[in-house]
């Protein structure tokens, strides 16, 4: 089923592009979410993401990066919303009506740059493979494990856990 919808979705079929951000939806707002920190930009930016996929999904080459290709596309949306309204950031809107995600787990990624946070949500939330991670992120695929192994020392620091806890 999926594979039929990521081949109609490559081919222009926009009910199947649409259907391909949608079986995504949760994973790609809330990585929108980390970069954007407020509702009204994330719903911005899921827009921008809808309207790129639909004028471009047919540039995609091989079907297993359907997806891989959306969540790059989603982050070029972030740091291009980021750039245009850098000037006038409001710090403190870090708000997620409706949502009880302020677990310990999401209290410790916060503590983490963007692009920490981006690379654990790539991996952990949207399940990636170290070699997508690094085609996504233009970095080799060492610099990735490397990086991800910093990051998981870093969040047992910080939970004041043992090794073995993550």
């Amino acid at each position: 089923m999926e594979f039929e919808i990521v081949q109609r979705a490559i081919r222009g079929d926009h009910q199947a592009i649409l259907s391909l951000i949608e079986m995504d939806e949760e994973i790609l707002y809330r990585m929108a979410f980390t970069y954007m920190k407020n509702e009204q930009d994330t719903l911005d930016v899921m827009q921008d993401l809808m309207y790129k996929a639909l004028k471009k999904m047919h540039i995609v080459k091989q079907q297993e990066y359907a997806r891989t290709w959306l969540v790059r596309v989603l982050i070029n949306c972030c740091k291009d919303h980021l750039r245009k309204r850098r000037p006038t950031v409001p710090i403190e809107e870090h708000h997620l009506s409706g949502w009880v995600i302020y677990s310990d787990l999401e209290r410790l990624l916060e503590q983490l740059s963007l692009s920490e946070q981006q690379l654990v949500y790539m991996k952990y939330f949207q399940q990636l493979k170290n070699k997508e991670i690094a085609e996504l992120n233009q970095i080799p695929e060492g610099t990735v494990k490397s990086r991800l192994h910093y990051i998981l020392k870093k969040l047992r620091s910080s939970a004041g856990e043992k090794e073995d806890w993550l």
